[in-house]
């Protein structure tokens, strides 16, 4: 019903930027919450930030000050500004929405950052 696409995902250097895109189905409401994890190989998938529909912003300690999320209500997308990146954030990004009680998720964009 919820469909979450995620784009902008490549090779990139260490201490490179890079802006990802989660794309979706419905235009945001205040009530929406909407967030990018990642996942390792062998490690657990984990937040790495958070924004509601009324804008409010959660990051991971380790992105803080480094990345950014925002969204665009009316084209119902979500952004990830990825900046001065390092090796350890090399991880599938995944895209994921929380509406009330259900949470859907895009299918994933590699990132690898290389040193």
């Amino acid at each position: 019903q919820v469909q979450l696409v995620e784009s902008g995902g490549g090779l990139v250097q260490s201490g490179g930027s890079l802006r990802l895109s989660c794309a979706s189905s419905r235009t945001i409401f205040p009530s929406y919450i909407m967030g990018w994890h990642r996942q390792a190989p062998r490690k657990p998938r984990e937040l790495v930030a958070d924004i509601t529909g009324d804008g409010r912003t959660n990051y991971a300690d380790s992105v803080k000050g480094r990345f950014t999320i925002s969204k665009d209500n009316a084209k119902g997308t979500v952004y990830l500004q990825m900046n001065s990146l390092k090796a350890e954030d090399t991880a599938v990004y995944y895209c994921r929405w929380t509406i009330a009680s259900r949470t859907y998720w895009g299918q994933g964009t590699q990132l690898t950052v290389s040193s």
